[in-house]
């Protein structure tokens, strides 16, 4: 199976700070990925080198078979879709959703002079209807709720028809109804044989869609472990990456996680003394 991401001992370094250490890592073109991991863990630091937006300051990264530092990124960022808050952000808030689509074909935010075919209208309306925002076409950008706004961003993600698709926490700042709905659309895309390799950031592991097949866990820059989700999705695993004690469990198809609550915390213990006179 080829590789769409292979990196060797990859480290960042930024300002004196190791962002990412001596990552080792590979993904199969028909391999789901997702990412978990603490505030500071690096995850959004490993999207950018995955998005041709970073260069690792040691070791090598080969992105869909072109290794960064010797190629063209300005070719290279075309091929990959990328969903994220950072890009969310430069979009115009008074852009049309068709528009903010449509104009990820040119890999530019905010359409000006850019010309499209029949093809390019053609292709974003039905990526607006697969991702259900296809009656959102004229509204504006800056008037959606957050979870259409995740939803158009996805289906830009996926105008250029790429080899990778990068999803950096689609999920966060939506309520459980919006959460629950955008999952079974991942869900959708992920087990869907035609789809890109697919990497997802996340802190909870509530978030993981069905069909993601292996997990990457990250803390401080290091890998805590790596591989298919059933192997390394795990207790102890997920304790480590966290540090703190945590249970793992899943049911129906789902992962979900919770702390272990110590025995001296427990009601009715007297972990702590509400209701004792103040001096």
């Amino acid at each position: 199976m080829a590789s769409v991401v292979e990196l060797d001992s990859v480290s960042v370094i930024r300002s004196g700070a190791t962002l990412l250490d001596s990552i080792t890592w590979s993904v199969g073109e028909t391999e789901r990925w997702v990412i978990i991991g603490p505030n500071g863990a690096g995850k959004t630091t490993l999207l950018q080198i995955l998005g041709a937006q970073w260069h690792p300051s040691k070791g090598r990264a080969t992105i869909l078979g072109e290794r960064l530092g010797a190629v063209d990124v300005f070719e290279l960022r075309p091929r990959i879709g990328v969903a994220s808050a950072a890009l969310a952000d430069r979009i115009p808030k008074s852009e049309a959703v068709r528009d903010v689509v449509l104009s990820a074909a040119y890999a530019v935010t905010g359409r000006w002079r850019e010309v499209y075919e029949t093809e390019d209208y053609a292709r974003a309306a039905h990526l607006m209807e697969m991702l259900r925002v296809e009656q959102l076409a004229d509204r504006t950008f800056g008037t959606l709720s957050e979870g259409e706004r995740k939803r158009a961003q996805i289906a830009r993600a996926l105008m250029t028809d790429p080899e990778m698709l990068l999803l950096d926490e689609p999920a966060a700042g939506l309520d459980l109804a919006g959460r629950e709905a955008l999952v079974a659309t991942l869900s959708e895309i992920c087990l869907d044989p035609t789809a890109p390799a697919t990497i997802l950031v996340t802190h909870h592991v509530e978030e993981i869609p069905a069909g993601i097949t292996h997990a990457l866990f990250l803390a401080g820059g290091r890998v805590v472990a790596a591989g298919p989700i059933g192997e390394t999705l795990k207790t102890d695993v997920l304790s480590d990456t966290f540090d703190m004690d945590l249970e793992v469990s899943r049911a129906g198809g789902r992962w979900s996680a919770r702390a272990v609550i110590p025995k001296h915390a427990r009601p009715g213990l007297g972990a702590f003394s509400f209701g004792q006179a103040r001096l």
